[in-house]
């Protein structure tokens, strides 16, 4: 990091998606609407689950972290987004951009396993009901939270090694809203085509491993449940693993196109980024509680006893 620091290039430009006033002021709004929404709905469904005594279940206290982890990665981009977009430089500092690229990786790594986790959870309850709480007790789902931490961490410190110590001394245009690791590593002073490589293929890998194991994991579960003969929960089934599934797709959409697609598309990849920083994170919570009558009914009743209690006050 010393040396990282000692290097000519102190901080980094983002070009931005369009350098007209109206197009940027219409990203704005659209960012600002989405990323205050995430936050709304995410923080939601944190206070619903930690307040309601009847969602103390293991699938309420993994996608009550999952709204954390959300949380957490929107925050570590769009705050900055939407500042810069009002902006006619928009910068940001060497640390600042490594900042970005750890939380983002961390984050997101972690995010990859808490998914598995959940669709091991949805195994359990669908496919061996009378064993559910026993197998999935608390001490089950704080190892399966800390090891989704545990590994987020090692991946992005993993990443992050690789690159930390490379030297900036020209370039320091970065092509897009915030830092990530490709477009990064492409400014550095020397020959960096083997490394970039290793990095995206590295995320890109885990990408497509998730995604084919959630993917797997969820045809299993439904073949499970119709050699049971358990034709009365094979919609059941659908209906739960349907908003899995839609999450899944969400989530690694993006993050496959960004490190598997061989051919670059710069407007794309802005998009896909936009809607990776705010609209995500804002999609995750309304297709769980839009699909889950249980969390509709705590949130309504949560949200009617915050009303009651304004209006003493």
């Amino acid at each position: 990091m010393d040396e990282a620091n000692d290097s000519v290039v102190s901080e980094f430009v983002f070009l931005g998606l369009s350098s007209s006033w109206g197009i940027q002021l219409l990203l704005f709004l659209f960012s600002s609407v989405f990323y205050v929404a995430s936050l709304m709905g995410n923080i939601l469904i944190v206070l619903t689950v930690t307040s309601n005594p009847h969602l103390q279940s293991p699938m309420y206290f993994l996608l009550a972290n999952l709204s954390i982890i959300d949380l957490i990665f929107c925050s570590s981009t769009a705050p900055k987004m939407i500042y810069d977009l009002l902006r006619k430089r928009k910068t940001i500092s060497f640390q600042g951009c490594v900042a970005q690229i750890f939380f983002i990786h961390a984050v997101g790594g972690t995010e990859m396993v808490l998914l598995i986790a959940m669709a091991f959870d949805r195994y359990v309850a669908i496919c061996k009901p009378l064993h559910y709480l026993t197998i999935m007790g608390p001490w089950r789902c704080i190892s399966l939270l800390v090891t989704s931490w545990i590994i987020g961490l090692i991946h992005s410190v993993a990443q992050l090694a690789f690159v930390v110590d490379l030297p900036f001394c020209g370039p320091n245009e970065l092509d897009n809203f915030f830092c990530d690791l490709p477009q990064f590593i492409k400014l550095a002073c020397i020959d960096t085509y083997t490394l970039e490589f290793i990095v995206t293929a590295n995320s890109g890998f885990i990408s497509v491993v998730c995604f084919l194991i959630l993917i797997i994991s969820y045809i299993f579960i439904l073949v499970t449940v119709q050699k049971k003969s358990l034709g009365s929960n094979i919609s059941k089934a659908l209906s739960t693993l349907s908003a899995h599934v839609t999450v899944v797709v969400l989530f690694f959409g993006p993050l496959i196109f960004f490190y598997v697609w061989p051919f670059p598309t710069s407007h794309l990849d802005k998009f896909l980024a936009i809607f990776d920083s705010v609209i995500t994170p804002f999609l995750n919570p309304v297709v769980y509680t839009f699909r889950n009558k249980e969390m509709k009914v705590a949130m309504k009743r949560l949200c009617t006893q915050f009303v009651n209690y304004s209006k003493v006050f």
